[in-house]
């Protein structure tokens, strides 16, 4: 079914003061917030890399949970751009008439739910089943990508909002069901020619 949802409807005004604001803030600022929209996911690509190379000296079950987490947040971003699909939310920039910093995507490119919250949320909620630390620097990178994507005009507040909700319900069921045969997967891997993957030594 196709919902073809009208997000100026939701939370358009807030969107248009958030973006108005944007045009109006100092260089640096909008340049350092568009930086971070279109590179930050790198972010948690290297808090992904640094909790299994941690977590491969703690032992086997933590690191196969940890190999799990990039997994998790594929899957995470595939059930999002399924939503999209179903969804077909134009994004805010085409419905409404707003100077942002990022430019327009074309029709087409979806709207709802954000994809960039998405997997930052999943990313965040996945590092926490390996590191607490990690996870909570990961978590509030995610809230910085979310406010981030309304800043430059991405999406509707109720965009990353949902996204950041897939994500982590998404990473939370998968990492859950993961935690539960980690043992059992590190025996496996631990005998098998992909032991370095998930042993220091």
């Amino acid at each position: 079914m196709i919902l073809a949802l009208d997000g100026s409807s939701v939370d358009g005004s807030a969107y248009t003061d958030v973006v108005n604001l944007a045009w109006h803030a100092p260089a640096w600022l909008d340049n350092t917030v568009s930086a971070w929209s279109t590179y930050g996911l790198a972010l948690f690509a290297a808090l992904m890399a640094v909790g299994w190379w941690r977590a491969r000296h703690v032992d086997a079950a933590a690191a196969v949970t940890a190999l799990a987490v990039p997994f998790v947040v594929v899957a995470a971003y595939g059930v999002d751009a399924v939503l999209k699909l179903l969804v077909r939310e134009d994004r805010p920039c085409q419905s409404l008439r707003v100077t942002t910093l990022e430019a327009c995507p074309a029709p087409g490119d979806w709207s709802f739910p954000s994809n960039h919250a998405a997997i930052a949320a999943a990313a965040a909620v996945a590092l926490l089943f390996v590191s607490r630390r990690l996870g909570a620097v990961a978590a509030a990178a995610a809230l910085a990508m979310a406010a981030a994507r309304v800043w430059v005009g991405a999406h509707y507040p109720h965009d990353v909002l949902a996204g950041v909700v897939v994500g982590a319900l998404a990473a939370l069921l998968a990492m859950s069901a993961l935690r539960r045969r980690a043992e059992a997967l590190a025996l496996r891997l631990t005998a098998s020619r992909l032991r370095p993957l998930v042993a220091a030594s």
